[in-house]
């Protein structure tokens, strides 16, 4: 018999978590929690580990070491067990074009036991596809698309939905209505939604703790709120040129901290009374100086400081973009 470890508040228990392959290190002591009734953001640069973890958690490929518990239930030693509490959606859903929505559903309930039509309509109406369920999936649009992934994620009435990268391709209004019915499962079911993303702001929006993970490691899991309130503090955003030199006299001073920049601004933290004196030496140095601005910090600026190499440009300006799912 399954000895487990479950405890209420904690639908995903993940213990430093390691892969390696072929001698190269991909994920290296990856810890966090989800808990139940959370939206739980997961974010990092392109290479940074994301899918290779994700692809962990729902038992794709085995882990070095460590271990993964969904519902109390070890994904190594339990998978069945495990997966009966999960739905999972990796970036676009795969779908039967030439069947309906609904002929969709039906086809993945029958792999799943007795799903009642009445349960089915229940989740139709859950994702809003009502009024479209019955027409071909390749009428759908992509958040249309999406929303029927979902839908079959949902199936299993899961305690953990793990969306990796589902606001790809969604226009303005797709990723809105995405926003909103995360939150929405998450207080009408009391799920909890594990969700990566490259769209920083709005897994602001969306999201109640996030984890950031750098070059396969994680670097802070906390409150989007406490992350937020931690480093606003005395943080200056320089709009300069050149900004190569205007670096080099920012981390030379001495006065400065978690410098940054995505190649067209920088940031750092700096105490106001030291900041005359560098735009003195600036100004001797012939460096333009478009603008010096108290800033208080996004989700984005936070991960340019905590996912950049000091004082260097991040790579592919993950911060001024977003980051890239991993390969």
């Amino acid at each position: 018999m399954e000895k487990t470890t479950e405890n209420s508040s904690t639908i995903l228990e993940v213990d430093k978590l390691t892969k390696v392959i072929k001698g190269k290190t991909l994920v290296s002591d990856i810890s966090f929690t989800v808990h139940a009734g959370e939206v739980f953001g997961f974010l990092g640069p392109n290479g940074a580990g994301k899918t290779t973890t994700i692809r962990m958690l729902v038992g794709l490929i085995k882990p070095t070491s460590g271990q993964v518990l969904i519902a109390g239930h070890n994904v190594r030693t339990h998978f069945i067990d495990a997966m009966r509490n999960v739905g999972c959606i990796v970036e676009n859903p795969e779908l039967y074009k030439y069947l309906t929505g609904w002929e969709t559903l039906k086809q993945y309930a029958r792999m799943h036991g007795k799903i009642s039509n009445e349960q089915l309509v229940e989740i139709v109406d859950q994702v809003q596809l009502v009024d479209r369920i019955h027409d071909p999936v390749k009428n759908y649009s992509l958040g249309m698309k999406q929303r029927l992934g979902i839908a079959q994620a949902l199936i299993i009435r899961p305690k953990l939905l793990i969306l990796d990268e589902p606001t790809n391709g969604l226009d303005p209004a797709g990723i809105k209505e995405l926003r909103e019915f995360v939150r929405r499962l998450v207080k009408n079911e009391g799920m909890s939604v594990f969700i990566s993303s490259h769209l920083l702001s709005e897994i602001q929006l969306m999201c109640d703790r996030v984890a950031i993970i750098n070059e396969g490691k994680t670097i802070t899991v906390d409150t989007v709120s406490s992350l937020l309130h931690e480093h606003s503090a005395d943080l200056v955003e320089w709009n300069v040129a050149p900004i190569e030199q205007a670096l080099a006299i920012l981390t030379g001073s001495g006065a400065v901290t978690n410098v940054s920049t995505d190649g067209e601004r920088i940031l750092c933290q700096i105490a106001p009374t030291k900041i005359p004196k560098i735009i003195a030496e600036m100004v001797d140095n012939q460096i333009q100086i478009s603008s010096v601005a108290e800033k208080q910090i996004t989700l984005e600026d936070l991960f340019m400081q905590l996912t950049s190499n000091q004082a260097q440009p991040p790579r592919a300006n993950a911060a001024k973009n977003g980051v890239t799912t991993d390969a």
